[in-house]
């Protein structure tokens, strides 16, 4: 497939439809099939084309150009859940991946609670065996493709025997189109052609081989995948901003002269350039390293947190060289922006992937030991003006 920023014409001419609608044109879908996307993050046998890495990373940065939202619906279902289902799952659960890949069928990752972000250790959702398989009970929240998916890969506990001594975590392969299942929308800020909102299972029903007890610890390295496809996301995105403050500066001309001749201006379109070329450089050899077969897990954490939080500073610059105009709602400018702030929250939120890395660099785990902190600076006083509101204290 063309894995060039144009490679998706029809996808990119409808970016600002779907972003101004909230939902992906059926279209879009089509062409995502035609175009082979799909197929290219898995082998042959399980209906891919086996891609190489620079080919995967090519036509997924592609494709975060041409339109976010589409993005990260298209790679969440095929990258990261078919991904999920091939690394913990069997020869039986090929009949899951297969779909994914001929666009019959979208998945979704279902790991947070309404209650519950990145704290794994507080989520609730309940996996307990009944009949002859399993039932599932509780309530994911601010998934990604949930209202529309037709499978979701869930993390959930697991109600054990007496004698079984396996992990207390599982995933569940759950079938979303059967009684049991109930999705809702959650309107979002950015990517706002990505289906986003919450699955509420009661006594939904899960077939005893599609429940994989898996070690907590391990489940990082599964949902790696998803720091890496969301550091492309943010890669394409502050490269899309880039691309449309160049073009301003060179046509707006403001004090007789373009924007382009500001040395103001220049220095941050070359600040820009840098990072971008920085944070795609990360992503080429983290991508390389995982598609062998390496962990690369620290490596991809660590380009997670460099390419999103660069693609805010890229993109904010962007608004900054638009003006006014950088800020009207509908203007390109103005949904990198949104999108922009999506990708640091998406698929683990960075300050805890910091957290994460520091303990790899044998600091070990953050810790907390409570402690009064506010009798000593006096605010529990209730000190004058601390609700906003003065006191007037009468003079004799």
């Amino acid at each position: 497939m063309n894995t060039h920023s144009d490679a998706f014409p029809g996808i990119a001419a409808r970016a600002a439809q779907t972003d101004a609608t909230g939902s992906i044109p059926p279209e879009n879908w089509q062409e995502l099939i035609n175009s082979g996307y799909l197929r290219l993050f898995h082998p042959e046998h399980l209906g891919g084309t086996g891609a190489d890495a620079t080919t995967q990373v090519l036509a997924m940065e592609a494709l975060a150009r041409a339109c976010s939202g589409t993005y990260w619906t298209a790679t969440v279902s095929a990258l990261l859940c078919g991904k999920l289902i091939a690394t913990y799952g069997d020869e039986r659960h090929h009949r899951l991946i297969r779909p994914l890949l001929t666009g019959e069928s979208l998945a979704a990752f279902a790991i947070v609670e309404p209650a519950a972000g990145s704290d794994a250790g507080t989520y609730r959702t309940t996996v307990r065996p009944a009949g002859d398989g399993y039932t599932i009970n509780g309530e994911k929240s601010r998934i990604t493709n949930a209202p529309n998916a037709d499978l979701a890969v869930t993390l959930a506990r697991r109600e054990k025997p007496a004698d079984d001594d396996g992990p207390e975590w599982c995933l569940a392969f759950v079938d979303l189109n059967q009684p049991g299942v109930r999705r809702y929308d959650i309107p979002h800020m950015g990517l706002r052609g990505m289906p986003w909102g919450g699955i509420v299972y009661t006594d939904a029903h899960i077939d005893e081989a599609d429940v994989i007890p898996v070690p907590f610890t391990e489940l990082a390295e599964g949902m790696t995948w998803g720091w890496l496809l969301v550091s492309l996301s943010a890669v394409a995105t502050a490269e899309s901003a880039l691309t449309a403050s160049i073009r301003h500066a060179q046509q707006r001309v403001s004090f007789g002269r373009p924007l382009a001749h500001m040395e103001g201006v220049h220095a941050q379109l070359a600040d820009s350039r840098a990072q971008i070329d920085a944070a795609r450089l990360l992503a080429h050899r983290g991508a390389a390293e995982r598609i062998a077969g390496n962990s690369a897990r620290d490596l991809i954490g660590m380009l997670k947190i460099y390419a999103t939080e660069m693609s805010v500073e890229v993109a904010a610059r962007a608004v900054q060289i638009h003006g006014a105009t950088g800020v009207t709602q509908g203007h390109e400018v103005e949904r990198h922006y949104r999108d922009a702030q999506m990708n640091v929250i998406g698929a683990f939120a960075t300050n805890r992937l910091r957290e994460q890395i520091a303990e790899g660099l044998g600091l070990g785990p953050a810790v907390y030991r409570p402690f009064d902190w506010l009798t000593s600076t006096g605010l529990t006083h209730d000190p004058v003006s601390l609700d906003g509101l003065a006191t007037c204290v009468p003079t004799a």
